[in-house]
């Protein structure tokens, strides 16, 4: 943990100028009509340069564009780290832990799927605090319940224990991911000494937690419906993360069969109603899971610039710029897939988070 004072302004204008030379969505409409080693060349031109030309004599096509893209954005969430001090420092490196749970997520699915280690690998986002010491041994287990024992010593042990048993009972990874963002969240939120669900006061401190809130009920909603969508015998309300104030668990239960009344609940919503109209119409128009998620994903990447336009020396501006990194990141990379496996234009453009 850091110590000192917070530097907000000089970290925001640093990030104001990152965030700039972010993709447009313009960008996203060019490199749908590409290849991926079009896409590549694309990228060599942009910020991606020495990315590109680092790993180009190792990897081509697909696991070129994708081992960049995740190096880069190591990099600038690195960057982040050494620019902050103090407080700020403390509040960025505890949300970025969630790309442990990223990678845990990420390998767990591979073990499930009994996919290769380096197919895997392509998908891991070094940017948390797990040493690369130990996600490269996770890579080398066989099962998920050797992965979680070698997990002893860190906090996700206990809450993984516990869900293992489910899942061996039902076989669905749900109640391991569940486990591995409740203790996230519900963590994250404790750091800061306020209890889950507190209703944030003034200054930029509470506006961090606004921002937890938010993700925290729009991670409960997506992982509501995927439940619900996966057939199986799982109660979505055993998986409601504390936290956020849009649902209680029963609120959960009850709405997420039905997108109409789900949205009507989000929008009847002061806090979320007043500044996500663009949003909440996208969730309405959205017309597949996928669509309603994508929505999800925009509707919190703009509430994020919303509260870092309320309080622009808070760390809001810090979390946007990391969402909307994000969004870059997975955009190429979906876009990269999907001319991999031959989907069209429209196909790959419905996969895109696009505002």
């Amino acid at each position: 943990m850091s110590a000192g004072a917070s530097n907000p302004e000089y970290v925001n204008a640093r990030v104001r100028s990152r965030r700039a030379s972010l993709f447009a969505d313009e960008d996203y409409r060019k490199l749908v009509r590409m290849g991926p080693s079009e896409i590549a060349r694309f990228m060599e031109e942009t910020e991606y340069e020495r990315e590109i030309n680092a790993l180009g004599a190792r990897f081509s096509g697909v696991d070129l564009i994708e081992y960049a893209l995740n190096r880069n954005l190591a990099k600038h969430f690195q960057d982040l780290l050494d620019w902050s001090e103090g407080r700020l420092y403390d509040h960025i490196a505890r949300y970025l832990r969630k790309f442990d749970v990223w990678n845990l997520k990420t390998i767990f699915r591979g073990i499930y799927t009994d996919t290769d280690a380096e197919e895997i690998r392509t998908d891991l986002i070094r940017a948390g605090e797990l040493e690369d010491a130990t996600i490269e041994r996770l890579l080398e287990t066989d099962s998920i319940e050797d992965a979680i024992e070698f997990l002893r010593a860190t906090s996700y042990y206990e809450p993984l224990t516990v869900a293992y048993e489910e899942f061996e009972d039902h076989g669905a990874l749900v109640p391991l991911e569940n486990a591995l963002d409740r203790e996230f969240y519900e963590n994250l939120l404790a750091d800061i000494s306020r209890g889950p669900g507190v209703e944030p006061q003034e200054g930029p401190e509470a506006k961090y937690v606004e921002f937890l809130q938010a993700e925290i009920d729009f991670r409960n909603i997506r992982n509501a419906l995927r439940l619900a969508r996966s057939g199986a015998d799982l109660d979505p309300a055993a998986y409601y993360i504390d936290g956020g104030v849009l649902f209680d668990r029963a609120d959960l239960g009850r709405l997420v069969g039905d997108y109409d009344a789900l949205v009507d609940h989000i929008a009847e919503n002061k806090r979320y109603g007043d500044r996500l109209s663009g949003a909440l119409e996208r969730l309405r128009d959205a017309d597949s899971l996928i669509q309603f998620e994508h929505a999800l994903d925009a509707a919190l990447l703009e509430y994020a610039d919303t509260l870092s336009s309320i309080y622009p020396t808070s760390v809001s501006a810090v979390l946007s710029y990391i969402l909307a990194k994000e969004r870059e990141v997975e955009n190429i990379r979906a876009i990269a897939r999907g001319r991999e496996v031959g989907l069209d234009e429209t196909e790959i453009e419905e996969e895109l988070v696009i505002l």
